[in-house]
């Protein structure tokens, strides 16, 4: 297979796989093994649908309706149902690359042989992800447990052909129009198979895959830029040498404090301390900033790991086991994913607030060694960069907000049979918008901190800032001088950042950084 093609098996998948196909529209092959696992699985939920004994999902009502027994003749309008109904979503739409995600992961997982849905569902489910096709998904209907229930209805809505998606060419139309034109039968659901396409972690784990691969990025781009605002300030980057951080041995910390030590070889702005204000110490942002961003670091790796756990997991309620067992489960619960995502936010938000005290100090001619107040062209008639750290702050204490825990937040729902929830998805919605922010906060560093070197007259930047400020400035972020529109310099910082140039701007120079 090419590298555009995702092969979905019976063993779980990847974040590469899952970045892929949300991001990258990769093409979805499911293997011959897994066909044949589901279609095993598929005949154990057959053979219980015959009995007369009642099965949960097979031939009952669900959650609190769980009670009720289910005849024969009215099992296909059961699966149907549960679909329509919890299809409840409301508010905005969701995006496209987050359904995408969770509308993959629950093929990954439908496709493992222990949810007991037909091969049928599991390749009708891959085609229409072949096809573009996504379906719409809204902000609020998910508490993280039984399932993100509603993103997932909506999803299986598409796949009976109703309800609404949005097409290849970015238009929403009806989703029986989009599967017809598409050569796309709608599926008819039977027993289990409607319980078993809502419920799993898909969107909150979705979003999870999608904010670590995000937030490594970013914590890179925060190492160039604290190294450049260390440079700006005529800093000491002594505090960098690796026996400094070898004996406490953090790994995100080591591997932060040597990105800026790479960033910064070859300067010849650094250690020069003015003669009328002599520093001992750099201040707390300058000194600490490995110590901040490598705790990020270790946080993510954490945060990693559980993903990689719950992309090994197949999570249903009942699940198929391999001895041919029907059992109900608590899998299905968030609380692991919750977790990270609410620890991945403080991470951010706190990686955030310092890199706002660099900026604030490059711009306060009191504490900037030499630097003209808020790096202005003329002071007093040009107010520099002084609102663009207004901006900074805003953000910086939106996302401290955005990092109070949402995973503590139970509210019980079905009747208290579902008593206790986990509101992951929650987490992960306001991680995705702690992570937008925290793009935008690097970005103002970015700009701060280039104009600030520029204004070092007569020192010379390390080589990898002289490549950062070339390719700032080619991207259409504009040096030192009189004021002018400022936002247009900041949204092109932005997109900067959140295309990765920063961290391609400088590794040809320094080599690959963590």
């Amino acid at each position: 297979m090419d590298m555009h093609t995702v092969v979905v098996g019976t063993s779980g998948t990847t974040a590469q796989d899952v970045l892929a196909v949300a991001r990258g529209n990769a093409r979805i092959v499911v293997s011959e093994e897994a066909l044949a696992a589901v279609a095993a699985a598929r005949q154990v939920i057959d053979d219980l649908a015959a009995k007369p004994d009642p099965v949960y999902g097979v031939s009952t009502g669900f959650g609190a309706l769980a009670v009720r027994h289910i005849s024969p003749d009215l099992r296909t309008q059961l699966q149907r149902n549960i679909v329509r109904s919890h299809a409840a979503g409301m508010g905005p739409r969701v995006e496209r690359e987050v359904v995408r995600a969770l509308m993959f992961l629950r093929l990954k997982t439908v496709a493992s042989g222990h949810t007991g849905v037909r091969p049928l569902v599991v390749e009708t489910m891959a085609a229409i992800l072949n096809a573009g096709i996504t379906p719409v998904v809204h902000e609020y209907g998910s508490l993280g447990c039984s399932g993100d229930l509603a993103p997932l209805s909506h999803c299986a809505l598409t796949l009976m052909g109703e309800g609404d998606a949005e097409g290849p060419d970015g238009v929403v139309r009806p989703a029986a129009q989009l599967l017809a034109e598409h050569g796309i039968e709608p599926v008819e659901l039977r027993e289990k198979e409607g319980l078993a396409l809502l419920n799993g972690t898909d969107g909150m784990l979705g979003m999870l895959v999608m904010a670590c691969s995000d937030l490594a990025r970013l914590i890179t781009s925060a190492d160039i830029t604290a190294a450049l605002s260390l440079e700006a300030l005529l800093g000491s980057e002594k505090v960098l040498a690796p026996e400094l951080h070898t004996i406490r041995p953090h790994p995100g910390q080591g591997a932060s404090a040597a990105n800026m030590l790479k960033v910064l070889a070859g300067s010849g702005l650094t250690g020069h301390h003015q003669d009328d204000a002599p520093r001992v110490q750099d201040a707390y942002s300058i000194r600490c900033a490995p110590q901040v961003a490598g705790a990020g670091r270790d946080t993510l790796a954490h945060a990693r790991l559980v993903a990689d756990r719950e992309l090994a997991a197949a999570v249903d309620n009942p699940v198929v086991l391999a001895d041919g067992r029907v059992e109900s489960n608590g899998n299905f619960h968030g609380a692991p994913v919750a977790y990270v995502l609410d620890f991945l936010a403080i991470a951010a938000a706190d990686l955030a607030s310092i890199a706002e005290r660099r900026t604030d100090r490059l711009l306060d001619k009191n504490r900037s060694h030499g630097l003209p107040a808020f790096l202005a062209g003329d002071a007093g008639v040009d107010s520099g960069l002084m609102i663009a750290q207004y901006t900074q702050a805003a953000l910086v204490s939106e996302m401290k907000r955005l990092a109070v825990p949402a995973s503590v937040d139970s509210i019980p729902s079905s009747a208290m049979q579902e008593d206790h929830v986990s509101m992951g998805w929650s987490a992960a919605r306001k991680l995705r918008t702690a992570l937008d922010a925290l793009t935008k906060v690097v970005a103002v560093e970015l700009v701060a901190a280039t104009r600030a070197i520029e204004l070092r007259g007569g020192l010379d930047p390390a080589p990898a800032t002289r490549a950062v400020l070339a390719a700032v400035r080619g991207a259409g972020v504009e040096g030192p001088g009189e004021d002018r529109f400022l936002a247009p310099d900041l949204a092109a910082a932005e997109a900067f950042v959140r295309a990765g140039k920063l961290v391609e701007a400088v590794e040809p120079v320094t080599g690959p950084l963590a």
